[in-house]
């Protein structure tokens, strides 16, 4: 089971942005693989780390975590938290300005562009896409596959992302030499303040391109579509938000690419009424079915089912259908369906049912005394959405 991400990062859920980047920068350095040479379950702490920090450094990711929990971050492939499955150069090159400058700068490839092997992280990260999706009752119920077109930007295939015309257009930056940082020594008098900048001539790729690609125009991308799949797991609800790493645009220059935020949208059903994981149904019954009783076809998000209404049922009467609700996401709780029985009362009568009722309404038996342990209205309400 997934660890809370508050508590990997031993902050509250009140904490501040600031708060919370200082936690990521504490936890990451005590677990970095390279003062942890060879020990997978500081890896392991610090790929955790850096899922934690994914999210809870996200605003709109931070929102559906508090709300739903890693539920509201679940999805297919490698949706949900994109940390899951980044290799280390993907996070040291999305998170590497979280350990600066310092006395740790060079070491921990600090300046937010270096990976851990060394060399420079390739060009501008893409930005997120967010996508609406709309499903059946029938689809969240048993959970399934989406295949959706999106239109966004794309890698280059004619220069492979890279934005130049070949390999020989690709040189190494003499302003920087490579390494994407300048260096100034300014001299004052404390003595010699030494200060590191992204180099303004490469914008810290540590690499220029003499000749441009003809195709996408230097950029490494064109706008274009690709159909993503996406395996939405049962039970999911409206407003949820799944995160699929890597499908939003692509980045410039061969960045990496952005992520695909996916809002769940519920379409309405005909018949039913959704309330948490419980299914409502209003039963529409004559009198003469609600007196003598009846067996009745109902629909379900399964299909359609059979229920018994015992004679003399009265109007608001509930019954519940076990287990006929949706399931909870990554659970196996599971609601019911409700259905509230409402007694059809006739408005238009011919002459001979108006004498007929006239006749029976003095009758002891058509006057209301309800039975001590009817549950009154406001009894019904709660149980409904309980």
């Amino acid at each position: 089971m997934k660890r809370d991400f508050y508590e990997i990062l031993g902050v509250s859920k009140g904490a501040s942005a600031d708060e919370i980047k200082k936690a990521y920068r504490k936890v990451a350095m005590q677990f970095h693989p390279d003062r942890n040479p060879g020990d997978k379950a500081a890896e392991e702490k610090f790929k955790e780390a850096a899922e934690a920090y994914e999210v809870l450094s996200d605003a709109d990711k931070k929102a559906q975590y508090d709300r739903y929990g890693h539920a509201g971050l679940s999805g297919g492939g490698r949706g949900g938290f994109s940390g899951g499955g980044m290799n280390m150069e993907d996070i040291f090159s999305q998170f590497g300005d979280i350990f600066g400058d310092d006395i740790f700068g060079s070491f921990f490839g600090g300046g937010g562009q270096r990976s851990r092997g060394g060399q420079r992280a390739r060009g501008v990260r893409g930005s997120n896409l967010r996508v609406k999706l709309k499903l059946t009752y029938e689809e969240i119920a048993k959970g399934v596959t989406k295949n959706i077109k999106v239109k966004k930007y794309v890698g280059c295939t004619t220069c492979g992302g890279s934005g130049a015309k070949d390999k020989g257009s690709v040189q190494t930056c003499g302003t920087c030499g490579g390494s994407g940082q300048v260096r100034r020594v300014q001299n004052t008098f404390l003595g010699q303040m030494q200060t590191v900048t992204t180099c303004p001539t490469c914008n810290g790729e540590g690499t220029t391109v003499t000749a441009k690609c003809t195709s996408c125009k230097g950029d490494g991308r064109l706008y274009g579509e690709e159909t993503v799949s996406i395996d939405i797991p049962a039970g999911v609800q409206e407003g949820m938000q799944m995160n699929i790493s890597g499908k939003g645009n692509a980045g410039e220059r061969g960045g990496m690419p952005g992520d695909l935020i996916v809002l769940i949208e519920e379409e309405a059903h005909k018949e039913l009424h959704r309330e948490g994981l419980n299914v409502a149904y209003e039963l529409h019954l004559s009198f003469t079915d609600a007196v003598f009783g009846t067996q009745v076809e109902v629909p379900t998000i399964d299909g359609r089912a059979k229920i018994k209404i015992p004679a003399g049922t009265q109007s608001g009467k509930i019954f519940r259908l076990k287990g006929k609700g949706f399931p909870a996401v990554n659970s196996y709780e599971k609601g019911d369906q409700l259905i509230q029985v409402s007694v059809w009362t006739p408005q238009h009568l011919s002459a001979d049912e108006k004498a007929a009722l006239e006749k029976l309404s003095n009758s002891p038996n058509f006057k209301p005394h309800p039975d001590k342990n009817d549950k009154g209205f406001f009894d019904k309400i709660k149980e409904m959405f309980s």
